[in-house]
């Protein structure tokens, strides 16, 4: 009977002695895997003028993209510490001779299963690998949103533009009305000159009816890049007249080696060859090492039970998914040397886009528009003055708004144009130093 209870003993402490080993790794996971709360913001948008920068804050903190982002990042954080997290001991125990209580023999055993062969090493430097990939994501997300919240920034501000410019064009229509009109009634021109006047006038006042729509709908793209359906924002802040700057080929060089997307490549080739190590390590079998107690009713005594269990790899020995794995590693090595030429092709064509959209520009702006303008008082002031046809007018004024639309709209495609190379190049604001909020 003192046997019995002492073998007793043993297995309970030994058992006590696990759980107080496990309990800090226990606490560590519990305090690490609680779902995190966070308290609901809500967006702070400015409900008069709003500025680029401002606009790109807004998003970076309630874009739904870019927090499901996060939430991926979180998530491969728990899986991060998931990987490092040792196995979990079993107890088991066996009754022989149910029926006879003096015959009946209770083995109590417990159990732990030893990795051999770096598996726990191999599997948190595989989960780390992930991780790195989805800090890559997070960051390459971050400059799709700053990307489009700067190209749909300057559709706002290119619609303020162009309502601005049709305005100014449908006071110039009304002006020459009036002097048409003025002219009929002193049987200067045919009152056919007059009615074509109107026309004009007219199709100035649509033009000014599209801008608006436009700019509503402009307005509404932007709200929806901080996840906002009705913009409260009444008009944004900006410059038409300045252009994006240009980059040197040296500076091009340095920042594609460091995108986001290249990085995010290079991590996912890193991940796939630590799960090739991972399939490697899982060839070695484990151990699996038991003490139990074993009990004897008819002897009166009890034993110590010490045992060792180790799997022989003679047909499974993880062959395919090693190959499986090394296959993966070569195609991830594979889409990395496409990233990079890709990425230098984009960047190529993106770079001499902009270069002849800012040349356009800049001409534009200084000679074709100016002398457009000109040209088209000119021959308002003439036409009052009886000096040229209605023809002329309106040839002039065609001329005016195609070459002021035409500034606008390479104004418009230069930003974005430079707002893509900024998403495939990176930049200093681009790293997740901060997960987003949680709208």
């Amino acid at each position: 009977m003192y046997s019995k209870n002492l073998a007793a003993r043993v297995v309970r402490r030994t058992l006590f002695g696990l759980m107080v080993v496990a309990s800090p790794y226990l606490a560590a996971q519990a305090s690490d895997t609680l779902p995190e709360t966070l308290s609901a913001k809500s967006v702070k948008e400015a409900s008069a003028s709003l500025t680029l920068s401002a606009a790109i804050e807004l998003a970076l903190a309630f874009n739904p993209e870019l927090s499901a982002a996060a939430n991926e990042l979180r998530a491969v954080d728990g899986a991060v510490i998931q990987a490092g997290v040792l196995p979990n001991p079993d107890i088991s125990t066996s009754v022989e001779d149910t029926q006879n209580k003096s015959t009946r023999t209770t083995t109590i055993q417990l159990n732990q299963r030893i990795e051999l062969g770096g598996k726990r090493s191999a599997r948190i430097a595989s989960a780390e690998r992930r991780r790195d990939v989805a800090v890559a994501d997070l960051a390459a997300k971050r400059l799709d949103v700053r990307a489009s919240v700067t190209g749909a920034f300057f559709d706002v501000l290119v619609a303020q533009e162009r309502i601005q410019q049709a305005e100014d064009l449908l006071g110039l229509a009304r002006r020459v009305t009036q002097a048409a009109s003025r002219r009929v009634s002193a049987g200067k021109i045919s009152p056919v000159e007059e009615t074509k006047a109107r026309v004009a006038e007219a199709s100035a006042q649509v033009e000014l009816s599209q801008a608006q729509r436009e700019l509503t709908m402009a307005r509404k793209r932007l709200a929806a890049s901080w996840g906002s359906s009705t913009p409260r924002f009444t008009r944004v802040e900006g410059r038409t007249d300045v252009l994006p700057p240009l980059l040197s080929d040296e500076e091009i060089t340095r920042r594609l080696d460091a995108s986001p997307a290249l990085l995010r490549a290079r991590h996912e080739a890193d991940r796939f060859s630590a799960l090739a190590d991972l399939e490697r390590t899982r060839r070695i079998p484990d151990v699996t090492v038991s003490l139990g107690s074993k009990t004897a009713e008819e002897l009166g005594r009890s034993q110590t039970v010490v045992g060792i269990s180790i799997p022989l790899p003679i047909f499974d020995r993880n062959q395919g998914n090693v190959l499986e794995a090394l296959r993966r590693a070569d195609k991830a090595r594979d889409e990395l040397s496409a990233t990079e030429v890709r990425l230098s092709a984009d960047v190529t064509q993106n770079e001499e886009r902009l270069r002849a959209l800012v040349v356009e520009a800049e001409t534009l702006q200084g000679e074709i528009v100016p002398g457009a303008r000109s040209a088209y008082e000119a021959a308002s002031k003439g036409f009052e003055l009886g000096k040229f046809s209605f023809l002329e007018v309106l040839d002039a004024q065609r001329t005016f708004f195609q070459a002021r639309a035409q500034y606008l709209r390479s104004v418009s495609d230069a930003h974005r144009t430079a707002a893509e190379l900024e998403r495939i190049l990176g930049s200093v604001d681009s790293e997740p130093s901060a997960v987003p909020s949680r709208p």
